[in-house]
């Protein structure tokens, strides 16, 4: 029923996890770890043989290689995965992103990816306040960051994210508008902001637990309205709760995959990839940890790297868990996503995905929602207000219970 497979009836969205880092962030939850050179090149092999597994059934129209840090392979690494795609016809995506710290990039390793088809960088700056990138732990500098940025652009990326976090302990207003504003200048096409989530098995939930800090809710939404204000004022459309993008005039190509109504309100440079999560397609998640959704099974590869090798060694996918949900629940694990973004659900759309109508299985919920000033109705769309953007994870709740 669900409408998120390509022209060529294979699977277009791959999500790649490279689980390495050089140091782990203070509040980083995702699957991570260092990697000795050894450990490394077993799973690039790992993974290569992981990609040969699914490769008939995948025709990539958005790839996302995430972490980690991705940009920490070398380039005989990187060259080793890049080759493997071109022999099983993998290149070619119309967005292939990849994430990067700035003190893992260089000019050579940028053009190698770029030479391949990669098209769209996300950074992570975080901050570009020193004391505050220190607390977190991040391993570059603030100069690294205006320094990446040039060679990204000297090697021809013309599509890069900024990464930046708010409502970081010891961050005060004027640092953040501070570093909204640098950021900003940077003339980047795209912007994702994030507030700090405090994870259990982080040592910034530790150091909370402890009395360390306290959290400021009523700065962080300050914080959060400083964001959409600064955003707005430069250029960038927000998209989604923590997505902002720039917009121009660009060929049918970019949004074909987007129904009519939604491609009306996405700009330009917003991440497909992205956006395919949020609408319920599927894609292909490969590396350790890594989750995918592939026709209605959802799967979890093992998120430890010596198991995930040793299952690929085997010729074997390294599965961990498969699940495939009740339609009633898938499609309200649906909506809780859909409505992240700014368009809402289109309730027809909704409707065709699902087999469900929004309002009449949730009609409880979306009046309590309502009520609150959270989110509003029209014949066309159920959507979240400006207001209830800012409690999305609440809102999602109320559609998970089913």
């Amino acid at each position: 029923m669900e409408k998120n497979l390509s022209e060529h009836g294979l699977v277009s969205s791959l999500y790649v996890h490279v689980p390495f880092c050089a140091r782990k962030c203070e509040y980083c939850a995702f699957y991570s770890e260092a990697g000795n050179g050894e450990v490394v090149n077993r799973y690039v092999d790992a993974l290569v043989r992981e990609l040969e597994l699914v490769a008939t059934d995948l025709r990539p129209e958005t790839i996302f290689f995430g972490g980690g840090t991705p940009s920490l392979l070398n380039l005989r690494q990187w060259e080793k995965i890049l080759r493997a795609m071109q022999r099983l016809n993998l290149l070619g995506a119309t967005e292939w992103t990849i994430e990067c710290n700035p003190a893992t990039v260089s000019l050579d390793k940028a053009k190698l990816l770029r030479d391949f088809g990669v098209n769209r960088i996300s950074m992570g700056v975080q901050s570009l306040d020193a004391n505050l990138l220190e607390r977190l732990g991040r391993i570059h500098s603030r100069e690294m960051v205006f320094k990446s940025f040039d060679t990204l652009r000297a090697a021809g990326f013309s599509n890069i994210n900024v990464d930046l976090m708010f409502a970081i302990p010891g961050q005060t207003m004027s640092i953040w508008k501070s570093t909204l504003a640098e950021a900003i200048a940077l003339g980047s096409e795209h912007l994702s902001s994030y507030e700090v989530i405090y994870e259990e098995d982080t040592p910034l939930y530790q150091q909370l637990q402890a009395g360390e800090f306290d959290v400021n809710e009523e700065l962080a939404c300050e914080m959060y309205e400083e964001l959409l204000s600064a955003a707005a004022a430069n250029g960038f459309q927000q998209y989604e709760i923590a997505n902002f993008a720039r917009d121009k005039n660009g060929s049918a190509d970019s949004q074909k995959n987007l129904p009519a109504k939604i491609q009306q309100s996405i700009p330009f440079f917003a991440c497909r990839h992205n956006i395919n999560y949020w609408r319920g397609g599927s894609f292909y998640g490969l590396g350790p940890s890594a989750a995918g959704y592939v026709r209605g099974v959802r799967t979890k590869n093992f998120s430890n790297t010596t198991l995930y090798c040793e299952q690929l060694e085997k010729g074997k996918r390294a599965i961990e868990s498969s699940e495939a949900l009740k339609p009633l629940a898938r499609a309200g694990e649906l909506a809780a996503f859909g409505l992240r973004m700014n368009t809402g659900w289109p309730l027809v759309e909704f409707q065709e995905k699902t087999g469900y109508e929004l309002v009449a299985e949730w009609k409880t919920e979306i009046k309590q929602m309502i009520d609150l000033g959270y989110a509003e109705l029209d014949t066309e769309r159920f959507q979240l207000t400006a207001r209830g953007l800012r409690y999305a994870d609440w809102a999602a709740e109320l559609f998970l219970k089913i």
